[in-house]
């Protein structure tokens, strides 16, 4: 029987504790991280994919947004859903995620031992020296592609802007309260309230 499979942007604080509960399995369980390394302060600015494979959160990735990149991180699939569609629907998902915000260039700092599936993606080893950290070790890699001819810019429709992040081609639950007229302030009350 086939897998089903999805991936999305983990949305709620569920979604994120599963993309936190695969990423404890992966890197502290199996690679030894200590939990302060591998949960560094970062969650809470980034943005989380999580992927499910029959309901069963299988894979993730950490996204950071810098000026003109994005950073690819703490990647991880669950050992049993290695090798599986799950693993290049997550990295597909995330870059087309970068790719529909804007950026065209996707940075990441690659356990060596995993190289060649990096390059399988178009990664490309930068000139910066290796490094380590948390045991092990690791080089920077970049990818870069061509922007998305639907990517949302500056300028886009306001009302695409309040949508959740990665579903921005669904109405959002602010389009329905445009069904309600607006409320009008009062001018005085407006001035009492920045007194």
């Amino acid at each position: 029987m086939a897998m089903e499979y999805t991936v999305k942007v983990a949305g709620t604080a569920e979604e994120r504790e599963m993309a936190y509960m695969i990423r404890s399995a992966v890197f502290c369980g199996e690679q030894k991280c200590p939990f302060h390394e591998e949960f560094d302060g970062n969650d809470n600015t980034a943005t989380h994919i999580i992927g499910f494979v029959d309901g069963e959160p299988a894979a993730t990735i950490r996204l950071r947004y810098f000026a003109e990149f994005v950073k690819f991180e703490r990647f991880a699939v669950r050992s049993e859903y290695r090798g599986t569609v799950i693993t290049e629907a997550a990295v597909d998902f995330g870059f087309d995620f970068c790719r529909r915000k804007g950026y065209t260039k996707v940075y990441g700092h690659a356990q060596k031992r995993l190289l060649r599936f990096w390059r399988r993606h178009g990664f490309n080893q930068t000139n910066h020296p290796p490094f380590h950290f948390s045991d092990a070790e690791y080089v920077a890699v970049v990818v870069e592609f061509d922007p998305h001819p639907e990517a949302i810019r500056y300028g886009a429709d306001d009302v695409v802007l309040l949508r959740p992040e990665g579903a921005w081609h669904v109405p959002g639950v602010l389009e329905h309260s445009m069904a309600r007229p607006a409320k009008v302030v009062p001018r005085e009350r407006v001035q009492r309230m920045s007194a």
